[in-house]
Protein backbone atom coordinates (compact mmCIF):
# COMPACT_ATOMS: atom_id res chain seq x y z
CA UNK A 1 0.00 0.00 0.00
CA UNK A 2 2.56 2.30 0.95
CA UNK A 3 5.04 1.34 -2.33
CA UNK A 4 1.48 1.76 -4.46
CA UNK A 5 1.21 5.64 -2.76
CA UNK A 6 4.87 6.33 -3.05
CA UNK A 7 4.87 4.95 -7.16
CA UNK A 8 1.65 7.79 -7.42
CA UNK A 9 3.25 10.49 -5.89
CA UNK A 10 5.99 9.65 -8.43
CA UNK A 11 4.26 9.41 -11.17
CA UNK A 12 2.69 13.01 -10.52
CA UNK A 13 6.02 14.50 -10.07
CA UNK A 14 7.33 13.01 -13.07
CA UNK A 15 3.91 14.37 -15.49
CA UNK A 16 4.63 17.88 -13.70
CA UNK A 17 8.18 17.91 -14.11
CA UNK A 18 7.61 16.79 -18.40
CA UNK A 19 4.79 19.44 -18.28
CA UNK A 20 6.73 22.36 -16.70
CA UNK A 21 9.53 21.40 -19.07
CA UNK A 22 7.07 21.69 -21.91
CA UNK A 23 5.86 24.83 -21.28
CA UNK A 24 9.50 26.43 -20.16
CA UNK A 25 10.69 25.22 -23.46
CA UNK A 26 7.91 26.78 -25.25
CA UNK A 27 8.59 30.34 -23.48
CA UNK A 28 12.49 29.69 -24.61
CA UNK A 29 11.30 28.85 -28.31
CA UNK A 30 9.27 31.12 -28.90
CA UNK A 31 11.60 33.66 -27.35
CA UNK A 32 15.09 33.06 -29.35
CA UNK A 33 13.83 30.73 -31.79
CA UNK A 34 14.08 26.47 -31.89
CA UNK A 35 17.69 26.86 -33.42
CA UNK A 36 19.22 29.34 -30.53
CA UNK A 37 17.80 27.16 -27.29
CA UNK A 38 20.36 24.33 -25.79
CA UNK A 39 19.04 22.15 -23.41
CA UNK A 40 20.82 23.70 -20.39
CA UNK A 41 18.15 26.79 -21.07
CA UNK A 42 15.70 24.52 -20.76
CA UNK A 43 16.22 23.44 -17.59
CA UNK A 44 17.13 27.07 -15.80
CA UNK A 45 13.80 28.43 -17.51
CA UNK A 46 11.60 24.86 -15.87
CA UNK A 47 14.01 25.60 -12.65
CA UNK A 48 15.25 21.84 -13.08
CA UNK A 49 18.12 20.13 -13.33
CA UNK A 50 19.68 18.24 -17.13
CA UNK A 51 19.25 14.76 -15.39
CA UNK A 52 15.27 16.10 -14.72
CA UNK A 53 15.28 16.69 -18.91
CA UNK A 54 17.00 13.22 -19.64
CA UNK A 55 14.58 11.55 -17.85
CA UNK A 56 12.03 12.58 -20.05
CA UNK A 57 13.21 12.86 -23.39
CA UNK A 58 16.13 12.39 -25.40
CA UNK A 59 16.60 15.53 -27.25
CA UNK A 60 15.29 18.82 -28.19
CA UNK A 61 13.91 17.39 -31.51
CA UNK A 62 11.94 14.98 -29.15
CA UNK A 63 10.77 17.58 -26.58
CA UNK A 64 9.58 19.70 -29.58
CA UNK A 65 7.70 16.73 -30.99
CA UNK A 66 5.99 16.33 -27.77
CA UNK A 67 4.76 20.14 -27.82
CA UNK A 68 3.80 19.23 -31.45
CA UNK A 69 1.31 16.48 -30.76
CA UNK A 70 0.26 18.93 -28.00
CA UNK A 71 -0.69 21.28 -30.54
CA UNK A 72 -1.91 19.19 -32.93
CA UNK A 73 -4.18 17.06 -31.23
CA UNK A 74 -5.79 20.42 -30.12
CA UNK A 75 -6.06 21.64 -33.26
CA UNK A 76 -7.43 18.13 -34.34
CA UNK A 77 -9.98 18.36 -31.77
CA UNK A 78 -10.96 22.04 -32.67
CA UNK A 79 -11.86 20.88 -36.05
CA UNK A 80 -13.30 17.78 -35.70
CA UNK A 81 -15.91 19.11 -33.70
CA UNK A 82 -16.57 21.77 -35.21
CA UNK A 83 -17.74 19.31 -38.41
CA UNK A 84 -18.81 17.44 -36.05
CA UNK A 85 -22.24 19.12 -35.01
CA UNK A 86 -23.88 18.36 -38.40
CA UNK A 87 -24.53 14.99 -37.97
CA UNK A 88 -24.10 13.29 -41.16
CA UNK A 89 -25.30 16.00 -43.11
CA UNK A 90 -22.55 18.50 -43.22
CA UNK A 91 -23.22 22.23 -43.35
CA UNK A 92 -19.99 23.50 -45.25
CA UNK A 93 -20.58 27.07 -44.69
CA UNK A 94 -21.60 26.65 -40.58
CA UNK A 95 -18.63 24.28 -40.20
CA UNK A 96 -16.30 26.76 -42.09
CA UNK A 97 -17.88 29.46 -39.46
CA UNK A 98 -17.12 27.38 -36.56
CA UNK A 99 -13.78 26.03 -37.39
CA UNK A 100 -11.96 29.42 -37.91
CA UNK A 101 -13.89 30.68 -34.78
CA UNK A 102 -11.87 28.37 -32.64
CA UNK A 103 -9.09 27.29 -34.67
CA UNK A 104 -5.79 27.85 -32.85
CA UNK A 105 -4.01 31.04 -34.15
CA UNK A 106 -0.82 31.34 -31.48
CA UNK A 107 1.97 33.65 -33.16
CA UNK A 108 4.69 32.44 -30.91
CA UNK A 109 3.72 28.69 -31.74
CA UNK A 110 3.31 29.74 -34.96
CA UNK A 111 6.80 30.99 -34.76
CA UNK A 112 8.10 27.94 -32.82
CA UNK A 113 6.91 25.88 -35.88
CA UNK A 114 8.58 27.54 -38.70
CA UNK A 115 11.60 27.61 -36.84
CA UNK A 116 11.51 23.86 -36.63
CA UNK A 117 10.11 23.06 -39.70
CA UNK A 118 13.36 25.00 -41.55
CA UNK A 119 15.60 22.67 -38.97
CA UNK A 120 13.76 19.53 -40.33
CA UNK A 121 13.90 20.52 -43.56
CA UNK A 122 17.97 20.06 -43.18
CA UNK A 123 18.16 17.01 -41.54
CA UNK A 124 15.53 13.91 -43.39
CA UNK A 125 14.70 12.04 -40.32
CA UNK A 126 13.35 14.90 -38.63
CA UNK A 127 11.60 15.49 -41.58
CA UNK A 128 9.96 12.18 -42.18
CA UNK A 129 8.74 12.22 -38.05
CA UNK A 130 6.90 15.96 -38.42
CA UNK A 131 5.24 14.47 -41.97
CA UNK A 132 4.11 11.75 -39.71
CA UNK A 133 2.55 13.78 -37.32
CA UNK A 134 0.95 16.71 -39.89
CA UNK A 135 -0.90 13.10 -41.38
CA UNK A 136 -2.41 12.96 -38.03
CA UNK A 137 -4.45 16.79 -38.77
CA UNK A 138 -5.14 15.65 -42.23
CA UNK A 139 -6.48 12.51 -40.85
CA UNK A 140 -8.77 13.83 -38.48
CA UNK A 141 -9.86 16.18 -41.23
CA UNK A 142 -10.67 13.61 -44.28
CA UNK A 143 -12.48 11.04 -41.58
CA UNK A 144 -14.77 13.92 -40.92
CA UNK A 145 -14.87 14.59 -44.55
CA UNK A 146 -15.38 11.06 -45.44
CA UNK A 147 -18.57 10.19 -42.38
CA UNK A 148 -20.03 12.99 -44.40
CA UNK A 149 -19.67 11.68 -48.28
CA UNK A 150 -22.94 10.71 -49.98
CA UNK A 151 -25.13 13.27 -47.82
CA UNK A 152 -22.81 16.08 -49.21
CA UNK A 153 -20.67 17.05 -52.60
CA UNK A 154 -17.31 18.30 -52.36
CA UNK A 155 -16.19 20.11 -55.44
CA UNK A 156 -14.92 17.85 -58.06
CA UNK A 157 -11.83 19.22 -58.71
CA UNK A 158 -10.69 18.53 -55.20
CA UNK A 159 -10.37 14.73 -56.17
CA UNK A 160 -10.66 12.34 -53.74
CA UNK A 161 -11.37 13.21 -49.99
CA UNK A 162 -7.56 13.11 -49.25
CA UNK A 163 -7.00 15.41 -51.17
CA UNK A 164 -9.70 17.54 -49.56
CA UNK A 165 -8.05 17.38 -46.37
CA UNK A 166 -4.57 18.39 -47.92
CA UNK A 167 -6.06 21.47 -49.61
CA UNK A 168 -7.72 22.73 -45.88
CA UNK A 169 -4.58 22.13 -44.05
CA UNK A 170 -2.39 24.00 -47.35
CA UNK A 171 -4.48 26.72 -46.76
CA UNK A 172 -4.32 26.63 -42.89
CA UNK A 173 -0.78 26.41 -43.42
CA UNK A 174 -0.89 29.87 -46.16
CA UNK A 175 -2.82 31.74 -43.42
CA UNK A 176 -0.17 31.05 -40.67
CA UNK A 177 2.53 32.37 -42.86
CA UNK A 178 0.69 35.75 -43.51
CA UNK A 179 -0.36 36.39 -39.87
CA UNK A 180 3.31 35.63 -39.36
CA UNK A 181 4.03 38.79 -41.09
CA UNK A 182 1.52 41.00 -40.08
CA UNK A 183 0.46 39.50 -36.74
CA UNK A 184 -3.04 40.31 -37.53
CA UNK A 185 -5.53 36.83 -36.15
CA UNK A 186 -8.81 38.80 -36.72
CA UNK A 187 -7.44 39.19 -40.92
CA UNK A 188 -6.31 35.54 -40.53
CA UNK A 189 -9.70 34.20 -39.41
CA UNK A 190 -11.46 36.31 -41.71
CA UNK A 191 -8.79 35.18 -44.91
CA UNK A 192 -9.18 31.24 -43.81
CA UNK A 193 -12.77 31.31 -43.89
CA UNK A 194 -12.68 33.03 -47.37
CA UNK A 195 -10.13 29.94 -48.66
CA UNK A 196 -12.18 27.00 -46.60
CA UNK A 197 -15.06 28.40 -48.04
CA UNK A 198 -13.85 28.36 -51.84
CA UNK A 199 -12.13 25.42 -51.74
CA UNK A 200 -15.18 23.07 -50.14
CA UNK A 201 -18.37 24.85 -52.03
CA UNK A 202 -18.73 26.58 -55.12
CA UNK A 203 -17.02 30.11 -53.62
CA UNK A 204 -21.17 31.18 -52.89
CA UNK A 205 -21.21 29.67 -49.88
CA UNK A 206 -23.32 27.02 -51.29
CA UNK A 207 -22.01 23.37 -51.41
CA UNK A 208 -21.96 21.86 -54.77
Amino acid sequence: MVADATTGRVTRRRVRTRANLLDAAFAVFAAKGFGRVSIEEVCEAAGYSRGAFYSNFASLDELFFALYRQRADLIAEQVSGALALDGPDLDVPAAVDRVTEVLLLDRDWLLVKTDFLVHAARDPDVARTLLEHRARLRGAIAQRLARAQGHTELPAVLGDIEAAAHAVVAAYDGVTIQLLLDGEVGHARAWLKQLLTALLTDGSGKTV
